[in-house]
């Protein structure tokens, strides 16, 4: 248990206020900003892609894009940063998913934007495996794409980030034949990662979590010692529950050894956050660039 998994008992108004992202920025608002996340990535495919609707399961049919710079005559390997959307684990998909492929590829970096499958058909556990497998794919094949399978950063928001983390947690390399420092720089943004509090949210309405996979899938309960260089952020204007959740998974991160760097993006919103990938010149980019140059 952590200290989180007490959110349990806080008032039921107050849980779920405090972990409802959409109510931050209404209707209206949580439309535009998923508009605005296709419509990048719409660009970012016809500018940058490589390859489209890679399939990394054969037996759910889940599959992958590859984003990166134009040309590479050299026919050197690629860093690559895989993404994993967000979307409470019950919407997106990697559509929505490249507004930063521009940003990296204009710095010599590959982007990867993974779907996986969604709630409330797939459990928690189901969606877990998928990223799993997803990366392992990379991990063992990414050559075949002009990827670098010793150099691969991870990022996602949200949900993303939960999954993000699960990828960071020790114990499950081995059952994908993948090693255990695969990962060598990480960066979630408004993450998830104690599951506990949303079993009294509404949330709970499509996850439907037990105590074993609260357990086996809040990747609090699960920090590896010493993890990859990691940064993590949120937005300012994030819900309280997504702040606490970030602040609290770093500071265990960082206890148990690992590089942790905290960023804080005051003027976005748990939604547009995001989109300040899509310009090279801001912090938020900066910043990622400078985690996976330093640590790939």
């Amino acid at each position: 248990m952590t200290l989180l998994a007490d959110e349990v008992f806080m008032d039921p108004t107050r849980l779920n206020e405090d972990y409802d992202a959409r109510a931050t920025v209404g209707v209206e608002g949580f439309a535009r900003e998923m508009a605005r996340y296709r419509s990048q990535s719409e660009k970012m495919k016809s500018s940058y892609s490589r390859h489209f609707d890679v399939t990394y399961c054969k037996e759910s049919g889940q599959a992958l894009d590859i984003y990166g710079p134009r040309g590479n005559g050299n026919g050197s390997l690629l860093p690559v940063f895989i993404f994993i959307h967000g979307g409470y684990w019950r919407a997106l998909s990697k559509d929505d998913s490249a507004m930063m492929a521009g940003t990296l590829a204009e710095n010599g970096i590959a982007t990867v934007a993974i779907d996986y499958p969604l709630a409330p058909a797939a459990g928690i556990g189901d969606i877990v495996h998928a990223v799993r497998s997803a990366v392992a794919f990379i991990w063992r094949r990414g050559h075949e794409f002009g990827l670098d399978p010793d150099r691969i950063s991870l990022g996602g928001s949200s949900a993303g980030a939960h999954l993000l983390a699960t990828l960071l947690a020790p114990g499950w390399h081995a059952a994908f034949g993948v090693p255990n420092d695969l990962v060598k720089f990480a960066f979630p943004i408004s993450g998830l990662f104690e599951l506990a509090p949303l079993m009294k949210t509404r949330a709970q309405e499509w996850l439907a979590l037990s105590d074993d996979s609260v357990a086996d899938y809040s990747p609090m309960r699960h920090i590896p010692a010493p993890g990859c260089p990691i940064t993590v952020a949120w937005a300012g204007g994030d819900p309280p529950g997504f702040k606490r959740q970030s602040a609290a998974y770093a500071s265990l991160y960082k206890a148990a050894g690992a590089e942790t760097d905290l960023l804080e993006v005051p003027h976005c919103n748990h939604f547009d956050v995001l989109m300040e990938w899509a310009d090279p010149t801001s912090l938020l980019s900066r910043t990622l660039i400078s985690g996976i140059s330093r640590h790939l």
